[in-house]
């Protein structure tokens, strides 16, 4: 449990939530383990199972401060909140923002410059233990990118944008298999990126880490008040959580393709956790969805210092805390949205 941009997040499986006076108190077997004035909590956000007093209910109701009730992976359940909320204007400010032309291609220039950065580092990460031909063609890999980065600067339109961001994905997924052990390579040789179905195991294993990511972004972007299908970089369409989308992209390589990459490389991933289907798609069996779902869970686990806040957190917190400075950006509170770039 820690509390950062004045959000309490209360991860402890067990844990109990009560008021006492002015303090809000978070006891765990029947231990205190936490204790914090409730003036300094604009928001509390629970996973899983946390049991909350029928007062703290109240309480946080009548003083503005919501309560989002996640799983204990990170699915949107639901939020509790007082009569009077500002989610609507930020919703509002949120659709206003998304129709300003120029406002818009700003906050697509930040998702894509956060998505470079972090792939770029994936990749100088990788051959730092390659072999030399592998290494040499992840570093030209990472060249590329910081070229990218150096157009971004410059780019104003979001096509451009846009345009920029597919070139960097095109360079980065041109070597994925560099960073992946020599023989394991035919099993999980990468061609191309095939989505709607997978055509082959690395693609159905990114598919389905992807998919969880994506549910976490969304399950963070409605808990702070966002409205997940109103995007910036990605196209708005029926269905579609563009704002998620937009979210996921910082975490993409450093998140979901680390963990993809190291299930491989550690041979807890293997060829035989995979089933193909009719019509070429190639889907994870039972027993390999329970693997990567147990290892998608202990990465979310691991701490890793956030860049702005310059405080220790879990990587899974990590699309909460971003989600909330949006909204910050968005309410006119900071200047401009500062993407997660992973140390």
């Amino acid at each position: 449990m820690q509390t950062l941009l004045n959000t309490l997040f209360i991860t402890t499986q067990g844990a109990y939530l009560h008021t006492d006076h002015d303090t809000l108190r978070v006891e765990v077997e029947g231990k205190t383990q936490l204790q914090v004035p409730a003036h300094h909590i604009g928001a509390i956000v629970c996973f899983g199972n946390v049991l909350i007093s029928p007062w703290t209910f109240h309480r946080s109701a009548r003083d503005g401060r919501p309560i989002t009730l996640l799983d204990r992976n990170g699915q949107f359940g639901a939020q509790v909140e007082g009569p009077l909320s500002g989610n609507v204007l930020l919703r509002q400010a949120q659709h206003q923002a998304a129709n300003d032309p120029d406002h818009t291609w700003q906050l697509a220039r930040q998702f894509v410059a956060g998505k470079i950065q972090n792939s770029r580092l994936c990749l100088l990460r990788s051959a730092r233990d390659a072999a030399t031909g592998d290494a040499e063609a992840l570093q030209a890999a990472a060249k590329h990118l910081a070229r990218s980065l150096r157009l971004l600067e410059d780019a104003n339109d979001l096509e451009v944008i846009r345009g920029l961001e597919g070139d960097a994905a095109r360079a980065y997924f041109g070597v994925f298999d560099r960073m992946i052990r020599d023989d394991d390579r035919d099993t999980f040789r990468f061609v191309s990126r095939s989505r709607r179905p997978p055509r082959d195991a690395i693609n159905a294993l990114l598919s389905f880490i992807y998919t969880l990511l994506t549910s976490d972004c969304k399950a963070a972007a409605q808990g702070i008040g966002l409205d997940h299908q109103i995007g910036f970089l990605h196209a708005v369409r029926p269905g579609r959580p563009a704002m998620a989308l937009d979210l996921m992209e910082e975490f993409r390589s450093v998140f979901a393709d680390r963990l993809a990459i190291t299930l491989i490389n550690r041979r807890q991933i293997t060829g035989e956790d995979f089933a193909p289907r009719p019509g070429g798609a190639v889907y994870l069996s039972d027993t390999g969805r329970k693997q990567v779902l147990v290892a998608y869970q202990k990465r979310k686990q691991q701490v890793v210092t956030h860049p702005l806040l310059e405080q220790q957190v879990p990587l899974g917190l990590i699309p909460h805390l971003q989600a909330r400075l949006l909204a910050r950006h968005l309410r006119g509170d900071v200047p401009a949205y500062p993407p997660y770039v992973h140390r």
